[in-house]
């Protein structure tokens, strides 16, 4: 007697040899190709009707066009073929994906000239099943006899009705196919398989079904709506067919593509808003792709699903991204409905199809489980809304963002603070050693004395003097035609600061009713608050010919302090310091660039408000980078 071996594990007869997939998997797509190219097969069998077979092949020589081959349902004698609690008309249909276990099997099938058997139970109305299966990536480290093995016991059994009897009469037309070929390769469910094989065995015998006549459609889809309708991603499924045509490898695209899928994302970001796709650095994307991680371990896959990807873009780089890596998702190069004559437009269970209407529809080759989740993101508004919001804006009532006020005054507060430390540092001196360590040993002063053996102390004298005024150059040279925004802002009350800015035009960028977003070019900070003229029509300023020379002088004017904080990306020009000697000040330079780009941007963007009451619901539209 000859060894079994791990290969006779899924071998129903020796002549059938079965590879059970979970369908719309393309990682099992791959193992059904090499399956097919690695042994010599006279006949594929697969589990559709018969009545399927001239239109499924038909819509697969349109590949990588994706359609759909459609069935309507009607009425039968046999009342367990309807569902209790909908007894409106339905579909049921067959994808035509490039990632469908099924669908490779035939093509290749097609393309080597094997036989092809559509061993499926004609039924008139199709009742679909879908399981909860482990992380088809798991076939990267083992075997699909391991696979199919490991989930084996947790395989529930066919209840009695339309699945059982399908499962016996696939069994059955396998004894038929066995009479009239050597070697048969059967395609079918994770779910199906160690049922057939019992039903083969035991040779179960079934009753011809009743004939009946149903409609049958080849379809095209809408583009936007090949989500519902692929087992992967639209971008993904984009790769596979490309990883075909141009013969590169596609055997990890199940995490390659998702990284290529976020470039493409950044891509899409970049086109669209430039200065937020700068913030998607590397160290960015480093972390991005570690809450992903974390987030598909908690989810229990070894591999992200588009609403985890979503999610932490949303986390981590703000809804910009997340909108754009749901765009870049839905993605597919390859649509051409001109190829068919209709398209339809599927969605959650349930499709719009051209003669028929819209009604339930399932499909016949279900794979994993679906949970459809929401995901709140804020998407930017139409152009008809923002010219709507724009007739309706009160130039007489004006205010800006609690939420943003209160995080630009604690970064003015901390950048004070680094000002009056400089201050101090430029008054320390170093003495030697007696009876008290001071404040702290000076170690450069102690080893350039090493010889000497005496230590050396710090000393740090008060700072004389404060700071009052916080002045921010975040664009230089600032181009007057940009910043068209100049005002002059009084606080609301004694923790704000009094504030004078150039910014963009509000008024071009609406995101919601009644609020506006702008961007500051430079602005100063008064604190503790109090009034003066505004600085862009006071006279005494009009010698100014630039918007920072015209800031800067109203900040050495107006300080009742000697310093002045500036913050800038390049140190103070010549023009400055004499500006500032003109009015007996010093200005502290803090370079821009020693604080987080990220943190800038985010800074640098306001929200103009059409009126206090708008503060109730403007939390709905302002997003948060």
């Amino acid at each position: 007697m000859a060894q079994s071996t791990s290969d006779d594990f899924l071998r129903i007869s020796p002549k059938i040899r079965v590879l059970p997939i979970i369908h719309g998997s393309g990682d099992f797509a791959i193992r059904v190709r090499e399956e097919l190219l690695a042994s010599h097969y006279d006949c594929v069998a697969v589990p559709l009707p018969p009545s399927f077979q001239e239109d499924v092949e038909a819509a697969i020589e349109q590949l990588p066009n994706i359609s759909i081959v459609a069935q309507l349902d009607v009425e039968s004698d046999d009342e367990e073929e309807f569902d209790e609690d909908d007894g409106a008309t339905g579909f049921s249909y067959v994808p035509i994906d490039p990632c469908q276990g099924v669908i490779t099997a035939i093509r290749l099938a097609m393309g080597e000239r094997m036989h092809r058997a559509f061993i499926d139970l004609e039924t008139p109305r199709f009742e679909s099943q879908s399981w909860v299966f482990p992380d088809a990536y798991a076939l990267k480290r083992v075997s699909p006899e391991a696979f199919a093995a490991a989930i084996l016991p947790v395989l529930p059994t066919p209840k009695a009705g339309q699945h059982s009897r399908r499962i016996a009469w696939m069994a059955q037309r396998l004894h038929d196919l066995e009479s009239r070929h050597k070697s048969i390769l059967l395609v079918c469910s994770l779910a199906d398989w160690p049922w057939i094989r019992d039903a083969y065995q035991r040779q179960v015998e079934t009753e011809e079904p009743a004939s009946f006549f149903a409609p049958m459609l080849t379809l095209g889809v809408d583009p936007k709506t090949l989500i519902f309708v692929l087992g992967e991603l639209p971008f993904l499924t984009a790769l596979y067919e490309r990883g075909r045509r141009e013969l590169t490898p596609d055997d990890n695209l199940s995490i390659d593509g998702v990284k290529e899928m976020i470039l493409r994302a950044r891509d899409i970001l970049r086109e669209r808003l430039p200065k937020v796709a700068d913030r998607i650095t590397p160290q960015l994307l480093s972390i991005y792709f570690r809450y992903v991680r974390n987030l598909s371990l908690i989810e229990r896959r070894l591999t992200p699903d588009l609403y985890s990807l979503v999610v932490a873009a949303q986390q981590t780089a703000g809804d910009d991204l997340a909108i754009a890596i749901g765009e870049a998702a839905r993605e597919y190069p390859y649509s051409d409905l001109g190829e068919f004559d209709s398209s339809l437009r599927m969605g959650v269970g349930r499709a719009e199809v051209p003669g028929w209407g819209t009604a339930k529809m399932v499909s016949r080759l279900s794979g994993q489980a679906l949970e459809w989740r929401s995901c709140q993101l804020r998407t930017r508004p139409k152009e008809k809304d923002k010219k709507q919001w724009q007739q309706r804006w009160d130039p007489f009532g004006m205010c800006s963002w609690p939420p943003e006020d209160e995080r630009i005054e604690s970064f003015q507060r901390h950048v004070r603070d680094q000002a009056k430390a400089i201050l101090g540092a430029d008054l320390a001196r170093s003495e030697k050693f007696t009876s008290s360590v001071m404040d702290g040993l000076d170690i450069r002063e102690t080893l350039r004395n090493w010889h000497s053996g005496d230590l050396y102390v710090k000393v740090l004298p008060p700072s004389r003097g404060t700071i009052e005024i916080v002045v921010f150059l975040f664009d230089t040279p600032a181009d007057p035609q940009i910043y068209t925004n100049r005002t002059t802002w009084y606080a609301e009350h004694a923790e704000e600061s009094t504030l004078a800015f150039f910014g963009t035009d509000a008024m071009k960028n609406f995101v919601g009713p009644g609020i506006a977003q702008a961007e500051y070019g430079g602005a100063m900070f008064l604190f503790p608050p109090r009034s003066i003229p505004d600085v862009w029509e006071d006279h005494r300023l009009d010698f100014a010919t630039t918007l920072e020379e015209r800031l800067l002088a109203a900040a050495f004017l107006h300080s009742r302090e000697r310093h002045v904080a500036l913050v800038c990306p390049k140190p103070p020009s010549m023009v400055w310091r004499r500006l500032a000697r003109k009015y007996g000040k010093k200005i502290v330079h803090l370079p821009l660039g020693r604080f987080g780009g990220q943190l800038v941007e985010r800074l640098r963007r306001f929200h103009v408000l059409n009126g206090k009451q708008v503060r109730s619901y403007a939390a709905d539209f302002i997003r948060d980078l």
